[in-house]
């Protein structure tokens, strides 16, 4: 957990725990929580694996049953340093489980954390409504009213090669497509080819307002912005405007940022070519790396650019969760990377690996740096106008819905 010092942070360790069975029922069901957490006589001879989803990608092992309360927990404990004003940023790298469904594991998730970290900050303390006067409401019979409040909103930000069905699925409402306002948004940016894991029918382009790409009306609350192969910086500079006029148009009091790093050049996966940071300096002096003035530059659009949009630019409260990424030396590279982000201050790309157990794994380089790739980026211009037009639709809605609900 890392919490305000002047322009820079410092950095809490909080000893995670269990989540309880009942606060993990917010969201899952109890036949699928009594399966995983072996709570139902002769769980272990029951034949409703694959009902379940506990197969292939999501197999049983052993101490599953504690694996899930406690990655539950860690997100929990997160949104409730937030919510009580412990932290202005929260990070819990091994969540982020974004495919779990209310009654499935899928796509190596098995708890929701995502989900049940957002409706706990759902029930964070109300927030002031503010005015356009610094006086005092006038007094009634001998009383002054309190102050109007409203609930707060939360953000949900993915940013893993993969589409967030578990959690845009959880908080679609089909009922917002033509009215009403939600306390949850969420944004996923992810890789889009046809049979690519997982297969949603939330995990296309907001309606076009062109009257000739015409579609019914959606839930504005939940959006999608699928990228083509071989994304990276450029492409993620381009629509990242649109990412923080959704942010302006919703108003979040706070973000739940999913940090996958599959889309980082030399994953497995092999779709995505971004960069961890973009291009370092090399040689600078590491005093003033470490300096907030001169810290190393960030490649727009590069991961580190994005997160430190949101965690050093925003002003928001923000939850930090890990997410998929399948060169495991790249995935310790990038929440290192990361973590030094939400510091405030930068480490080095050049920095170079310590020496320890594994280190024969970040060969050739053996350093924190993960450079772009070369792979072509099959995102033209055409494609992202496109995806401009949809989202400046998008926000135009979204923006009229918070002016109708504050007006209320």
């Amino acid at each position: 957990m890392t919490v305000n010092s002047n322009t820079c942070r410092t950095i809490k360790v909080v000893n995670p725990r269990y989540a309880s069975y009942d606060e993990l029922a917010v969201y899952h069901t109890r036949q699928y929580l009594d399966y995983v957490l072996r709570r139902s006589e002769g769980a272990e001879g029951m034949n409703e694996q694959d009902d379940l989803g506990l197969e292939d990608d999501c197999h049983v092992f052993p101490s599953l049953e504690k694996y899930v309360p406690l990655v539950a927990g860690a997100s929990l404990i997160a949104a409730q340093t937030l919510m009580r004003g412990f932290a202005d940023v929260a990070i819990a790298w091994d969540g982020g489980r974004h495919h779990a469904q209310k009654a499935r594991a899928s796509g190596f998730c098995y708890v929701a954390d995502c989900v049940l970290a957002i409706l706990a900050l759902k029930r964070a303390p109300l927030i002031p409504l503010t005015t356009h006067t610094s006086d005092e409401p006038p007094l009634v019979d001998g009383y002054r009213p309190a102050p109007k409040t409203r609930k707060p909103r939360i953000m949900y930000l993915d940013l893993d090669l993969h589409f967030s069905d578990g959690v845009s699925h959880a908080f679609h409402n089909a009922s917002l497509a033509s009215r009403g306002s939600s306390q949850v948004l969420t944004l996923s940016i992810h890789h889009a080819a046809p049979g690519f894991f997982p297969v949603s029918p939330l995990s296309g382009l907001p309606p076009s307002p062109r009257p000739l790409f015409q579609a019914p009306p959606q839930d504005p609350y939940t959006l999608s912005l699928p990228l083509y192969p071989g994304y990276g910086n450029a492409t993620l500079a381009s629509v990242w405007p649109l990412v923080e006029g959704v942010r302006d148009a919703f108003a979040p009091d706070y973000i739940v940022l999913q940090c996958g790093v599959d889309a980082l050049a030399g994953d497995k996966c092999a779709v995505g070519g971004w960069s961890l940071g973009g291009v370092d300096e090399g040689d600078a002096d590491e005093k003033a790396a470490m300096d907030i003035d001169e810290r190393p530059p960030l490649v727009a659009g590069s991961l580190g650019w994005c997160v430190d949009r949101v965690v050093n630019h925003w002003g928001i409260k923000t939850l930090l969760l890990g997410g998929g990424g399948y060169n495991h030396p790249n995935a310790a590279r990038a929440y290192a990377y990361l973590t030094s982000i939400a510091l405030n201050r930068p480490l080095p790309l050049s920095t170079h690996i310590p020496d320890h157990t594994f280190f024969p794994a970040y060969a050739p380089s053996f350093i924190l740096d993960v450079p772009p790739s070369t792979m072509q980026d099959t995102n033209t211009d055409t494609y992202l106008q496109e995806v401009d037009a949809a989202f400046s639709a998008a926000i135009a809605t979204l923006r009229e819905r918070r002016k109708v609900t504050e007006a209320a």
